[in-house]
């Protein structure tokens, strides 16, 4: 157990929407231990942490984990009352983009996207998003790494939904030829894109290099088509994404990302180029 503070490496700060909902509970805490009769010191002793992050939870400086409150559910006999405040913090631990991204996806009856440098978030195993992240310029804190990764891992529930939207993906050839976190990394990467191609509802497709008609080299394209009929496209730069939802543009878009299935391979020819680039890896 670490008491000078070292065990806080990959413990997330609240942003500003988020604060008031982790210093609540970070009340709440410090209230549950008094009641116990435990001075911080002591308590950190039961939990197996330092003493110092013991601190920073009750004051809302630090976002206490899930599989912290489990355990202080059990040390401080809550009977699953603070395990239950999971649930409150559930979307404080992750960026205010990425909570954005989102609620889009959750609400999404259709997803399309096209990536050409790497492969789409929703795709992506944990070593290989790990791995973007880390190579990241200028680097994120270790901490950043952490609360990235686990937000885009959150992601994949999508997967999951009932009843369950349409996910179509477009990916450049090189995306799954690019080494990204080593030769394991990309094996696991492949697999797992072959898994989520068997779904019912998921459609992947790769754009070969050797194509002569590409209408995507103007760069990643996304577009969530949602129950009301509603569309909205996301443009990701250099230095940061914007919502796109101008008709003119969402048209634009739409037609774009037609014409690039259309020049791609099929889903069925890609799952083949996927296992062959996977015996190739």
């Amino acid at each position: 157990m670490s008491v000078d503070g070292t065990d806080e490496e990959g413990w997330g700060s609240p942003e500003e929407e988020t604060q008031a909902v982790v210093e609540a509970v970070g009340r709440q805490l410090k209230l549950w231990r008094q009641a116990a009769g435990l001075r911080p010191a002591e308590f950190a002793a039961v939990m197996g942490y330092g003493e110092n992050l013991i601190y920073k939870i009750e004051r809302g400086v630090r976002i206490p984990r899930p599989e912290y409150l489990d355990k202080a559910d059990g040390a401080l006999g809550a009977a699953g009352k603070i395990a239950a405040m999971k649930k409150d913090l559930e979307q404080a631990r992750y960026p205010k983009k990425v909570r954005d991204l989102a609620k889009l996806e959750v609400q999404a009856v259709e997803l399309g996207a096209y990536n050409n440098h790497n492969l789409h978030g929703l795709l992506q195993t944990k070593g290989y998003t790990k791995a973007l992240f880390e190579m990241r310029r200028p680097a994120y804190s270790q901490d950043q790494v952490e609360r990235l990764v686990e937000a885009r891992m959150a992601r994949k529930a999508i997967f999951e939904r009932s009843p369950a939207p349409a996910l179509t993906f477009v990916q450049e050839e090189v995306t799954l030829r690019r080494p990204v976190g080593g030769r394991m990394v990309l094996r696991r990467q492949l697999e797992r894109l072959l898994e989520v191609g068997q779904l019912r509802n998921v459609e992947i497709q790769v754009m070969p290099t050797d194509r002569e008609d590409h209408a995507g080299l103007g760069g990643r394209i996304q577009v969530l088509k949602f129950a009301d009929g509603s569309v909205v496209g996301r443009d990701e730069g250099q230095v940061a994404s914007r919502l796109i939802t101008d008709p003119k543009e969402i048209r634009i878009l739409e037609l774009r990302y037609g014409i690039i299935r259309a020049q791609a391979l099929t889903p069925r020819e890609s799952l083949t180029f996927i296992e062959k680039a996977l015996g190739e890896t």
